[in-house]
């Protein structure tokens, strides 16, 4: 078994795809992961189930979401094990009981926003959920340089943000995360960085030196950690580079690096990763990413060919 890390943050990774899927199902890939109040794992992906759950061993309790989701991209469990889920396809945010059940659905299906006009949405990426007051936090990203602060019954209140390399602007609004103070994190992916807000959209600062910091996600226990998943930031040309991603960076909540797992480019050894774009953490402190592979690298090999996209690393520091 491969290992990452050192000393208090020291994991066993998978090194293939976790979960004990049957053998005529597949990911294609696993663009998202969250986990509930009892461990059980859902995996928001773009193959055979939209949503698969699992539990905490890799058996499948259940699945939901077949023909609703047009492009499953975010998923996040509420605090009383809501779980919302993001689809860039047709633009909306819906939310589900744990069984898959609709609850509410913000936006209008297949009726975008125009691009950058700030209002809700166009291609939303992901949804955070202050664990205080439930209000909702919608990363409105690839074609929205915004973010929507909504009330916990989908009422919208404000939103914020615009485009550009400055405090405050984003290229990318791509992951969303809220900490147990209610400080709302934002993963700027194209621009490098993880932009720190007030609960009313107020910039409070930024965590430079990162790759492309595609996910993000904060570990309300303890010590609040924050966990963010870095693309590989370099160049076709410097493929063989070091540190520059594909990898997980952990912080504590005031943005000190505390460990980063791989400092190899992307790869499918053990150990190494393709392009994480979701991330979560359960209560023993075990990490799970998933990864747009396919997308990414395995739809543009010859032949193409689908890649690991999920990963349990196991914490043993």
């Amino acid at each position: 078994m491969v290992k990452l890390g050192t000393g208090d943050f020291t994991y066993e990774v998978s090194g293939k795809d976790w979960g004990n899927l049957p053998e005529d199902w597949t990911y294609k890939e696993a663009t998202a992961v969250a986990v509930d109040s009892k461990d059980n794992v859902y995996v928001f992906n773009r193959g055979t189930h939209p949503m698969v759950v699992f539990d905490s061993d890799g058996n499948v309790l259940r699945t939901w979401g077949d023909g609703i989701f047009t492009n499953p991209h975010g998923v996040t469990i509420g605090p009383d094990d809501s779980v919302y889920c993001v689809d860039n396809g047709d633009h909306t945010v819906r939310k589900f009981t744990p069984d898959g059940k609709l609850l509410m659905t913000l936006g209008e299906p297949h009726q975008p926003a125009s691009p950058m006009s700030g209002e809700p949405f166009n291609s939303p990426a992901h949804l955070a959920v202050d664990p205080r007051t439930g209000d909702l936090y919608v990363a409105d990203g690839y074609s929205n340089a915004r973010v929507h602060k909504f009330s916990p019954d989908g009422r919208l209140l404000f939103s914020w943000g615009e485009s550009g390399t400055d405090p405050g602007q984003f290229n990318i609004v791509h992951n969303i995360v809220t900490d147990a103070e209610g400080w709302v994190y934002v993963a700027d992916r194209e621009n490098h960085r993880v932009q720190v807000f007030d609960s009313n959209g107020k910039y409070e600062a930024q965590w430079v030196n990162l790759s492309r910091a595609a996910c993000i996600y904060a570990d309300h226990r303890g010590d609040q950690l924050v966990y963010v998943g870095e693309y590989f930031g370099g160049i076709g040309s410097n493929a063989i580079g070091t540190c520059l991603g594909p990898r997980v960076s952990i912080f504590d909540a005031k943005g000190k690096v505390l460990a980063r797992l791989s400092d190899q480019s992307y790869g499918d050894d053990p150990g190494r990763f393709y392009s994480p774009h979701g991330i979560t953490v359960d209560s023993k402190g075990n990490i799970y990413v998933a990864e747009v592979s396919w997308s990414d690298y395995g739809s543009r090999m010859d032949p193409p060919q689908e890649l690991r996209s999920l990963q349990k690393l196991v914490k043993k520091g």
